[in-house]
């Protein structure tokens, strides 16, 4: 679970959901009010993660799976990632970018 770098609180499962299907890229944090961003590595990692998603597509290809079996698959696939995802996450008091090329 993400800690926020200014009171060190950890933040539980439905605050760290919530923060994260919103549009603004901070997130605030709810025991002080300070702003926290998703750390570039967490990001990756949740990118990576989320692909999981379009598995059963791959399967498919290889091997023959009935419609139904793959369309029940995603909606799985799907919860199982959403209910993941927040041991995954990192924050931290600055926003980073991505950055293509390393110095």
């Amino acid at each position: 679970m993400p800690t926020c770098e200014h009171c060190h609180n950890k933040w539980n499962w439905n605050q760290t959901i919530k923060k994260t299907f919103t549009f603004n890229p901070g997130m605030t944090c709810p025991y002080c009010g300070k702003t926290q961003y998703q750390t570039q590595k967490s990001r990756t990692k949740s990118a990576l993660f989320n692909a999981i998603i379009l598995l059963p597509l791959l399967i498919n290809i290889f091997f023959d799976i009935p419609g139904i079996i793959l369309l029940s698959l995603f909606p799985i696939l799907f919860v199982l990632i959403m209910s993941l995802h927040p041991f995954l996450m990192e924050i931290s008091s600055r926003e980073e970018y991505i950055t293509l090329f390393k110095k």
